[in-house]
């Protein structure tokens, strides 16, 4: 299992016109430091009227390869941040006034989310659950108003009855992807991990449980702002192609103009631990393998911008970071299989 840290910044473009080059724009990163914030990695985010809401992630950078001190307690987030990016400001409120399945939903890290409207709805993550005593994958689907939310937390005002929660285990995912085409919502790969992460394997020491989902699952949400219900498809299932976690899927528009999404790259190839290359398109119809693709960077999970022009139907997908097989070593491609499991 991989977290990875986002770095705050703005994301100037610049020059979107378009012209023969291969990159038809250029892309300027302006950092910001906004006093008091600290680092946060692997979280979900909900955003509203240019104020963002940070819920869940790890602290401590990361994780260590101990089985004893892998994803501990002491680095779990427990609190929800409000940043104002554009006034430099942050807020933060303790999960402390939720009840005790929310609060441990919402410390974990690698949990999958996607935010439609108002709503933020957050499904699985891994972390250390009390209840349990161990460390788990939540089986858990979370809805959260964000508006209320941040307008709550920045007024200082309580904020618990714009959280709601059901249990299902078709949830229970980690390092997945939580995306919406049309009306149907889409959990694509991740993985169930219970128990301590250990580098040495699921037979070392505690011991732990790994489960790759290998699945495309798809359900709809049914939400008039009380109750809180889903409705599951059967799921697309694909041991060798599908087998992937801790990756980048984004929002696509496909040549016919459709919607769609692209997962990319992913860990770890079924029977080498190594990333994937190539990458999967999914459209409301099912999802196909494109083996004529060869992503050599960005294989973890990283910030990803995903730009669209209508006026020549092309599609162009930047990422920023992500750790890889291979780098750039002054111009030339350099391959390493130690890639960081």
């Amino acid at each position: 299992m991989k977290p990875h840290r986002f770095p705050v910044f703005f994301l100037l473009l610049l020059a979107l016109g378009l012209s023969a080059q291969t990159s038809p724009f250029n892309i300027h990163l302006e950092p910001v430091s906004i006093p008091g914030l600290g680092g946060v990695q692997s979280f979900a985010f909900g955003q509203h009227a240019g104020k963002w809401l940070i819920v869940g992630g790890r602290l401590d950078g990361l994780h260590r390869r101990q089985p004893f001190a892998a994803f501990d307690i002491a680095g779990h987030n427990n609190q929800l941040i409000v940043i104002d990016p554009a006034n430099q400001q942050k807020w933060s409120a303790p999960l402390t006034a939720l009840s005790v399945p929310l609060q441990e939903q919402l410390s974990a890290t690698n949990m999958q989310f996607h935010q439609e409207g108002n709503f933020l709805y957050i499904a699985g993550g891994y972390g250390y659950s009390n209840t349990a005593g161990d460390h788990i994958t939540y089986d858990k689907l979370t809805a959260i108003d964000v508006p209320a939310v941040i307008n709550a937390i920045v007024a200082g005002q309580p904020y618990a009855t714009f959280f709601r929660q059901i249990t299902d285990p078709q949830f229970a995912v980690t390092g997945g992807h939580l995306s919406k085409i049309y009306d149907t919502y889409y959990l694509v790969g991740g993985q169930r991990f219970m128990g301590r992460y250990n580098p040495m394997g699921p037979t070392h020491g505690p011991g732990f449980v790994q489960e790759y989902t290998d699945q495309i699952r798809s359900f709809l949400i049914f939400d008039n702002g009380t109750s809180l219900a889903a409705g599951h498809f059967p799921p697309a299932t694909d041991p060798t192609n599908l087998h992937r976690r801790d990756y980048n899927v984004t929002a696509q528009i496909m040549p016919n103009g459709q919607e769609g999404l692209t997962a990319f790259s992913g860990v770890f190839q079924p029977t080498v631990d190594l990333p994937f290359l190539n990458c999967v398109n999914i459209d409301s119809s099912g999802y196909a393998v494109n083996n004529d693709f060869s992503q050599y960077y960005n294989h973890y999970h990283c910030a990803v911008l995903p730009l669209y022009s209508a006026q020549n139907n092309a599609m162009h997908t930047v990422f920023f970071g992500g750790i890889a097989q291979f780098y750039d070593s002054l111009g030339t491609l350099v391959q390493d299989n130690n890639v960081p499991l």
